[in-house]
């Protein structure tokens, strides 16, 4: 499994739409597993400033954004499915 970073803002309604996702895919038992770092933009400007983003939410899969902005529940999956994946 691959590690997944969201960088996120506590205000963001976007963000709070991606955590409800995330809670009820992590349900199901093929992602109970999945851990996410999670890095709120504001209180750890030093570590946000070191990735290339502009919007929130934005994921990392290991060093690789692989989604930023506005984000719906099959995006999500499709990032769990993505970090699932050995290479």
């Amino acid at each position: 499994m691959k590690p997944i970073k969201l960088f996120y803002q506590a205000r963001c309604p976007f963000c709070k739409r991606a955590f409800n996702y995330i809670d009820e895919l992590k349900k199901r038992p093929v992602y109970k597993d999945i851990v996410i770092e999670t890095i709120e933009e504001t209180e750890h400007p030093d570590i946000a400033d070191q990735y290339d983003y502009y919007y929130v939410p934005t994921f990392y899969i290991a060093d690789e954004k692989v989604h930023e902005g506005g984000i719906y529940p099959n995006e999500v999956e499709a990032i769990f499915k993505k970090a699932l994946v050995q290479e």
